[in-house]
């Protein structure tokens, strides 16, 4: 009997920790708050898809309820088409404070025909300054594509359509700082960045053509949730009913093919070759890093 009350009781602790390892395929009315832009940012469709708009007099943003410490995140988004010039659409992880962890993608605008700019970068305990920038292979226009963060105690996957664009591993064996410490929310936000955003702010926003819209779809966070002080993932269970392939992911062969490609042919800015920024040498990371 008290096996039998054990077994129970374990399999109730494994539904609940289950139930905080990961946010459902999301309903927006849940699982985020809009939190500026008035009504530029709208839920649609039962919560089933947030719209992002900006316009000449300001843009929009929202931002998950929850905070993860480690996870994975996943969202559809459908960029702004037509020439999006000036804009950026941001989608990234990110802490508070002025020593703020934070795990970036933002897609720079572009003038009809030409491609979007994917400008990715991580921050550690206040610094960045690791930027790698891309093109796509396909119109990010035209349909919703799925965007995702991989984040453990090894390294940070940045992937589009589960398709690898960047690892930043953990060297933290050689004094490369981590973020690992400091719970991030989701933030979202698209914004007027003319003054940079196109060819270095020579392309200015064409606000005859706004307003400028963005869509998501699809949030999950099968994450780590913070709260209190402590993460969901403490909880020990004999037994696991949620997928936590993340926790350990890494690039296996076919990933590594598909890393290389991608750093072929689509890689337009890498900060670990950029040498004239670096006179001095490059940071550590790009020394030894298998993954730039």
């Amino acid at each position: 009997m008290e096996i039998y009350v054990f077994s129970v009781l374990v399999f109730l602790l494994s539904l609940i920790m289950a139930s905080f390892m990961a946010a459902s395929a999301g309903n927006f009315n849940q699982e985020v708050d809009l939190t500026w832009g008035g009504d530029r940012a709208k839920i649609l469709s039962g919560g089933n898809v947030l719209s992002l708009t900006l316009d000449k007099v300001c843009g929009s943003g929202f931002q998950s309820k929850s905070e993860y410490l480690f996870g994975r995140i996943d969202m559809q988004i459908k960029l702004v088409g037509g020439n999006s010039a000036g804009s950026v659409t941001a989608y990234y992880l990110s802490s508070e404070g002025p020593y703020h962890d934070e795990i970036d993608f933002e897609f720079l605008g572009n003038l009809s025909g030409e491609p979007y700019t994917v400008h990715t970068n991580v921050y550690t305990q206040g610094k960045g300054d690791r930027e790698q920038q891309f093109h796509l292979w396909f119109d990010p226009t035209k349909d919703f594509h799925l965007y995702s963060v991989v984040w453990n105690h090894q390294r940070i996957i940045f992937l589009v359509d589960d398709t690898p664009i960047r690892v930043y591993e953990n060297q933290e064996s050689i004094g490369v700082p981590f973020p690992k410490n400091q719970p991030m929310k989701l933030y979202s936000s698209l914004w007027n960045a003319d003054q940079w955003a196109t060819r270095g702010g020579l392309v200015k926003a064409d606000w005859t053509k706004a307003p400028f819209t963005a869509y998501y779809r699809n949030f999950k966070a099968n994450a780590c949730l913070w709260s209190s002080g402590s993460s969901s993932c403490s909880l020990k269970t004999t037994s696991s009913i949620t997928n936590n392939a993340w926790q350990t992911q890494g690039l296996d062969s076919t990933g590594r093919r598909s890393l290389r490609w991608v750093q072929k042919y689509y890689m337009i800015y890498n900060y670990c070759t950029d040498y004239k920024r670096f006179p001095m040498g490059r940071p550590r990371e790009c020394r030894l890093s298998k993954h730039f």
